[in-house]
């Protein structure tokens, strides 16, 4: 069986360790491979090899350090198809999700911070008769990036891209569930010409390998996206020590569809933006929330077209929705479909366990949920499922929806569909979320700032927003 192995100092290397840990097919059920179970020995190997690469990599010109994540982007491009097919075995999605969205934006994000660092200006103040201050932005140092399971190249490019495009050297950790393709991009950068050192990938638990990333005292920031709860432990942890953060946690996000909406795009993008990728997405939305003049309607044509998606094996080319990333997760998802239930939730789509033929009869699969009767603040509207399970609710006036939409502790995404101009603006303004889509959903420009309020975390990233967080400004006054 494959084992897989750290990349530090530019090599390749095994866990000092000698322990492995099971990386499980979500199709089939079955262990695939083995990822280094690493601890504080070998995230030590990593730190020292990225501090003798610090000066090297921080000194070159924003060009020498562009054409090289030119390279990695390019590299990846090279290696779809044998990226695409990692992603899809190793996530439990359909190859066609793989190849269309999480391998194409990876390289999309090296693409965009490679150019970006190139334009990234610093700021002058001008003092009349007095002076001038002027910003110098310089590189952090060491940064620890830690990422999760279910965009895994995706989301591991867009927190290491603009750290090393500022200049600084990344000690990163995939998460323990989908490590694969993090595995193959220590090559990919290798190659494209990055001096060893600068780009460190280290595989393990959270627990172990995580944990000592947020505790060592030379990485001086830590950009984490996961659930909230591990969230709040890494700032409890860091902000003693003074390090930088940029925490992307969990959401609750609802759609909200008022009925002079154009009902066909709405349906056709709110199954996309409820079940994509198995409703694995920080940005899904969960809680739909309907109109009363046409939620009848709306229940009808949304619950007959969820009937009809296809789960199966990822490779199925018919397949639009394949396995849940885990065991573990999926027996979480079930057990808030129960939890629904006793809260008075009648079930009018799915819910069930799906079984395929062998070899994927043990694979983790479940029917695309609908659950309709519950009150707007019961556990079930409240916390974050984060798989194929959305709730009704009627509503009737803007006061009412904003009421629902706002009552839970996240605040990560919304969705908007109205064809009122006044009550677009009116709507965004007042949804504590950190980012509102109105009649559409994912659309995303790399240059926007991305990240939510209150538990769905810290900070902002993508654009200008992430330079800023891997570089500390340095004000100059020069006097007249």
């Amino acid at each position: 069986m494959e084992k897989l192995q750290n990349f530090i100092n530019g090599a390749y290397c095994r866990t000092k360790s000698g322990k492995y840990i099971d990386n499980y097919d979500p199709s089939t059920g079955a262990v695939y491979s083995l990822i280094p179970d690493s601890n504080a020995e070998d995230v030590e190997d990593a730190v020292k090899a990225a501090e003798v690469a610090f000066p090297i990599w921080s000194s070159m010109s924003n060009e020498e350090r562009s054409a090289i994540l030119v390279r990695v982007a390019e590299g990846i491009e090279k290696r779809m198809e044998e990226l695409v097919k990692a992603e899809s075995k190793d996530n439990g999605k359909p190859l066609k999700l793989a190849a269309a969205v999480d391998i194409p934006r990876a390289v999309s994000n090296f693409h965009f911070f490679a150019t970006a660092i190139l334009h990234f200006a610093s700021e002058s103040h001008h003092m009349e008769g007095v002076g001038i201050n002027y910003t110098l932005r310089k590189p952090i140092g060491i940064v620890g990036c830690i990422s999760p399971w279910n965009l895994p190249l995706y989301l591991f490019t867009w927190k290491i891209a603009p750290a090393l495009a500022a200049g600084n050297c990344v000690i990163a950790k995939p998460s323990e569930i989908t490590p694969y393709t993090a595995f193959l991009l220590g090559q990919i950068a290798k190659d494209a010409g990055m001096p060893d050192g600068v780009l460190n990938i280290i595989h393990g638990s959270g627990a172990s390998a995580g944990d000592t990333i947020v505790k060592h005292p030379k990485i001086k920031a830590i950009s984490f996206t996961g659930g909230t709860k591990t969230g709040a432990y890494i700032a409890q942890t860091a902000a003693p020590m003074f390090k930088k953060l940029s925490l992307e946690l969990g959401g609750k996000n609802p759609t909200i569809i008022f009925d002079d909406c154009n009902f066909d795009d709405m349906l056709k993008t709110t199954l996309r933006s409820s079940f994509s990728n198995q409703g694995q997405i920080c940005l899904c939305g969960s809680r739909l929330f309907v109109q009363r003049g046409i939620y009848e309607r709306f229940k009808t044509a949304f619950t007959e077209k969820v009937e009809k998606i296809k789960v199966s094996y990822p490779t199925d080319p018919e397949a639009i929705m394949g396995a849940l990333v885990s065991e573990p997760h999926l027996n979480k998802v079930l057990s808030y479909i129960d939890l629904a239930q006793e809260e008075g939730g009648k079930v009018i789509a799915g819910g069930k366990r799906v079984h395929l033929d062998a070899p994927h009869d043990n694979g983790y699969y479940l029917r695309p949920t609908v659950i309709e009767g519950l009150s707007f603040d019961c556990r079930t509207n409240q916390e974050e499922i984060f798989g194929p399970v959305v709730t009704l609710t009627p509503f009737d006036t803007e006061e009412e929806v904003l009421q629902m939409a706002n009552s839970t502790d996240y605040g990560l995404a919304a969705v908007v569909w109205t064809n009122d101009v006044k009550r677009t603006h009116r709507m965004a303004e007042q949804l504590e979320f950190g980012i509102v889509w109105v009649n559409s959903w994912l659309v995303r420009d790399l240059r926007t700032p991305f990240g939510g309020v209150k538990s769905s975390g810290v900070g902002r990233e993508g654009g200008w927003e992430a330079l800023r967080f891997f570089t500390e400004p340095k004000n100059v006054f020069v006097s007249y």
